[in-house]
């Protein structure tokens, strides 16, 4: 039983399994739970679920990873949705700050998306330190990290896009 619930919780039902890419597969799955949370609880309840996951998958990553030779199996992809709602939290907060439907701000979506797998794949600097962590911590804090870059970029480019029109 509890096998099968942390394989639940790492591979986010499953999707982890999904070929090929399996983290941008993870990243995409992020997105409709993002607008499912914000729908029930808003912005709170949606920024609560990040710890909440981050807590939930380190706990199911170290019980998958524990003995095995690869610390960080591609069917893993609990980290890369903490990390997308990471980078979507300024888009997020920005449809509950303008009271607009987050679909709205779907180019949010989008930068929040490609930045985040950007920085996930290419894991320059503290990215890339986290990844060669040969733990659980190491799984989830890279994606967690790169999650926070996204986010500063989405902000950035919101600010930009929204000063040369507003």
């Amino acid at each position: 039983m509890k096998d099968t619930l942390a394989k639940l919780v790492a591979t986010v039902f499953y999707v982890g399994y999904l070929k090929p890419a399996p983290g941008t597969w993870g990243s995409l799955a992020a997105l409709p739970l993002a607008w499912l949370i914000y729908q029930i609880g808003g912005f709170w309840l949606f920024a609560l679920a990040i710890p909440v996951a981050y807590v939930k998958g380190y706990v199911a990553t170290q019980w998958m990873t524990q003995g095995a030779e690869d610390h960080d199996p591609s069917e893993i992809v609990i980290d890369e949705v903490v990390g997308m709602w990471i980078a979507l939290l300024p888009v997020i907060y920005g449809a509950g700050m303008m009271g607009v439907t987050l679909l709205t701000l779907w180019p949010g979506w989008i930068a929040a998306f490609v930045f985040f797998r950007l920085f996930d794949i290419t894991k320059p600097g503290f990215v890339g330190w986290a990844d060669r962590k040969d733990n659980a911590t190491g799984v989830m804090l890279d994606d967690v990290i790169a999650g926070i870059f996204a986010a500063l970029c989405v902000a950035g480019a919101a600010s930009l896009f929204h000063g040369m029109i507003g």
